[in-house]
């Protein structure tokens, strides 16, 4: 079963600023990190891998900073690794990042399924997914908690929503977004780590995939208006009492008048 899974380095949130002059995010200069919804995504990946055979790839769009994010995937037992780089993807928007990947997954050939993790934890548009799937004209089932079974050119998943979740047959290849419940992430091995930072990473440009600057990169077709940091919290409220029992009393007709209950 060869797999591809979708990719994103992203910074340490808590290190991005805003710079609301220039309308503009200030992202920390460190390396970053692989978005942790991909990290489920991978995981799923190289279980599959164990239980059918075959091969897991991970692609991402991104600068030179982006490779430790590949490496990483590569010490957890990923066995080929794809940057896409270019500066004419640069400011790429969500939809663009999808047009760039499926094309580089074209390019990449034959695979039974694509994964990815439900969103990037920087934007959180969780548009991608579903864009490369429209793409390339695949089924698609999102926000997947479980993998049920794999039969032959068929899988069955539980698909997660609002009121629990849906049991969904699909037809592979496909492309899967997968929530956290889906798995428990390894860590690398020692061996894996020593073994990723030597292993090649096959970079592409722009033309290496059959795109030019249309509808990617500043050409995207989406801009944004305004940046602004979040809101600031309001300040919460103690409820105090000489016992538990006064405590929640107080709890409860609070709620009960606020008609939260």
């Amino acid at each position: 079963m060869n797999i591809i899974v979708l990719i994103k380095q992203v910074p340490e949130i808590e290190l991005v600023k805003v710079d609301e002059a220039a309308n503009d995010v200030v992202l920390p200069s460190g390396p970053g990190v692989v978005n942790p919804f991909d990290e489920y995504a991978v995981e799923e990946a190289l279980k599959l891998k164990e239980a059918h055979g075959g091969k897991v790839s991970v692609i991402t769009v991104g600068s030179d900073r982006s490779e430790s994010a590949l490496r990483n995937c590569l010490a957890l037992g990923v066995d080929a690794a794809y940057q896409v780089t270019d500066p004419i993807f640069e400011k790429s928007d969500p939809q663009a990042t999808a047009k760039i990947l499926s094309a580089a997954v074209g390019k990449i050939g034959e695979y039974d399924l694509i994964l990815a993790g439900k969103q990037a934890i920087d934007d959180d548009s969780a548009q991608v997914p579903g864009a490369v799937a429209a793409h390339l004209k695949l089924p698609q089932a999102m926000f997947v908690k479980k993998v049920e079974s794999v039969d032959g050119a068929k899988m069955k998943v539980w698909r997660t929503t609002e009121e629990g979740y849906d049991v969904v047959e699909l037809n592979l290849p496909a492309v899967l977004s997968v929530v956290k419940e889906i798995n428990e992430p390894r860590l690398p091995s020692l061996k894996g780590k020593m073994m990723a930072k030597k292993a090649q990473i096959t970079k592409w440009a722009a033309a290496d995939i059959g795109l030019d600057g249309t509808g990617v990169g500043e050409n995207s077709y989406s801009k944004r208006e305004k940046t602004t940091s979040p809101p600031p919290r309001k300040q919460g409220e103690m409820i105090e009492g000489e016992t538990p029992e006064e405590i929640a009393d107080k709890l409860y007709n609070k709620l009960k008048n606020d008609q939260l209950l």
